[in-house]
């Protein structure tokens, strides 16, 4: 018999009717800490409160008739009660202050306390978007210096900070584009799209009105300079490319693509999802680029995923930063920081600009975090964000390129990603069971299944966060997985054993979601749960 790895778990170990919450039964429904979580409907009760208000006497509604005459039916729960209850969901939830979040062109990584103490200082937490504009001069001299370190960082002309994520920035740059060729009479209609880019550049031109077509890559997962070339033509409006790119390479023909596009009369695009890899290292304006947003809550450690917050300013050539959105900041001649909006547009020569992407001005906090992590590192250390991000990502991918297929591996270093295939696995296993056995490894799952051009694939980025003994572990981890699936192992099926749930119907769930409580219907005769008094 093998002996156990650090998950306890011994290969050939029947596992099948394990679970963490098997075993004895408890009163509770808990297993040690392992705590069993009912709804809040389940804990409160809708005829008590957590608070005792006295009737308020003399007031009238100003509700216009929208008050509500009978009770919502929402259960009552006091401070204690509400925060357990909160607390103990936090516990079952995975973070990167918990352990290393391998997703792949995701960029997570820590998030230095220091840009959190930053950002709720005042001035910056408490800052609104309607204060006159004297009381926030602090405020925009932060947003002009972090503009200030993104065209530095780019090689760029211009910088338009409002975009709130990175799909949002890529829509403010095909508008760039768009009214740069409205402003010359030029109806071009196609965007050109390489199988190597982000998913979300083909659905942000055809959403600004662009006709879509792919360009193919090469075998070894970069762009097809020839593909592309030959596709040129007046109505190819642009280029959306990825570099570097989802399968984890640098497009080394970055500089003739750009040459070819503006010969042909286009522009080029460059998804900035990535720029964790090659910040400090390259300027995409060097390499001909013309647009490209910039995840600020990637490459410059902001809190990142469940929606939000994100911040996606766009960097511009000096053939677009004409028609970049309002509002912006500048220096002007007295010395200040300026805010350059619809009614002083002219004053500053910004009166090409295509209109507003949001109300106001940005996201500040992300501004006040990302400005705390440059300042922080220097461009020295910045670069070396670059240089360590790349060289986790090749271990990670050299470590393991003998028991997982690593389509690209032949195709040189790879960047910030290490990207595998399902190649080699046993018929009835699927990346998505490996997935699953990751997670009884107690690791949240790398991307799966993206980028589409390789089938079953795991994207994993390790960023610089990560020391060599945390990626020891995770390496061996996924080894142990990765073995069983190519033996065939059946107990990855019915993984993950040891998390507080079995597996989902992920597609039942996606698609038939129950997002509303409805009180289970007791027997006749019986008490229903609010009458039990919501236990």
């Amino acid at each position: 018999m093998s002996a156990p790895n650090q998950s306890g778990w011994k290969p050939g170990t029947p596992v099948e009717d394990h679970n963490a919450m098997s075993g004895p039964d408890t009163v509770t429904g808990n297993r040690a800490l392992m705590l069993e979580e009912p709804l809040l409907f389940e804990i409160g009760h809708v005829e008590t409160t957590g608070v005792d208000l006295p009737e308020p006497s003399g007031a009238t509604t100003r509700l216009g008739g929208m008050d509500r005459a009978e009770a919502i039916g929402l259960p009552g729960l006091s401070e204690p009660e509400a925060v357990r209850h909160y607390t103990r969901l936090s516990r079952q939830n995975y973070g990167i202050d918990l352990g290393f979040f391998p997703l792949g062109s995701c960029t997570m990584k820590h998030n230095p306390r220091l840009n959190e103490k930053v950002a709720r200082m005042p001035g910056f937490a408490d800052v609104h978007p309607l204060q006159p504009v004297q009381t926030v001069r602090g405020a925009l001299e932060v947003i002009n210096e972090l503009a200030h370190w993104l065209i530095a960082l780019t090689g760029m002309h211009g910088v338009a900070m409002s975009p709130k994520a990175g799909a949002h920035g890529e829509l403010c740059g095909i508008l760039c584009i768009r009214a740069a060729l409205e402003a010359r009479g030029d109806a071009r209609k196609v965007v050109l799209v390489p199988e190597s880019a982000h998913g979300t550049n083909p659905a942000t031109a055809a959403f600004a009105g662009y006709e879509v077509e792919d360009i193919p890559a090469t075998p070894e997962g970069r762009v097809d300079l020839e593909a592309l070339k030959a596709r040129l033509g007046p109505d190819v409006a642009a280029v959306m490319i990825t570099n570097p790119n989802t399968c984890g390479l640098f497009e080394r023909d970055m500089k003739a693509i750009s040459d070819a596009v503006h010969a042909a009369g286009g522009f080029v695009y460059c998804d900035g999802a990535n720029f964790n890899a090659i910040v400090g290292k390259v300027r995409p304006g060097d390499l001909g680029v013309d647009a490209m947003h910039i995840n600020l809550h990637k490459t410059f450690s902001t809190p990142h995923g469940g929606g939000g917050p994100g911040s996606g300013p766009v960097v511009l050539s000096e053939a677009l930063a004409p028609y970049g959105p309002l509002p912006y900041v500048v220096r002007g001649k007295d010395g200040e920081v300026h805010l350059v909006e619809e009614e002083n547009a002219d004053q500053y020569g910004h009166t090409q600009s295509f209109g507003r992407m949001t109300a106001f001005h940005g996201q500040m906090g992300m501004f006040s975090r990302a400005l705390t992590y440059m300042l922080s590192h220097g461009a020295d250390g910045l670069k070396q964000v670059a240089e360590d991000a790349v060289l986790n990502a090749n271990y990670v991918l050299r470590s393991l390129d003998d028991v997982l297929d690593a389509p690209f591996g032949p195709s040189g270093p790879c960047m910030h990603e290490a990207l595998f295939s399902d190649a080699g696995f046993a018929e009835d296993i699927s990346t998505l069971d490996l997935a699953k056995g990751l997670i009884d490894e107690g690791y949240h799952p790398m991307t799966m299944y993206f980028p589409l051009v390789v089938h079953g694939a795991m994207l994993i980025e390790p960023t610089e966060t990560e020391s060599k003994a945390a990626l020891d572990q995770f390496i061996a981890a996924l080894r142990s997985v990765a073995e069983r699936a190519k033996a065939g192992d059946a107990t990855l099926k019915t993984a993950p054993h040891y998390a507080p749930r079995r597996r989902l119907d992920e597609t039942l769930a996606a698609r038939k979601p129950v997002l509303a409580y409805e009180e289970p219907v007791a027997p006749s005769g019986q008490p229903t749960m609010s009458e039990q008094g919501g236990r």
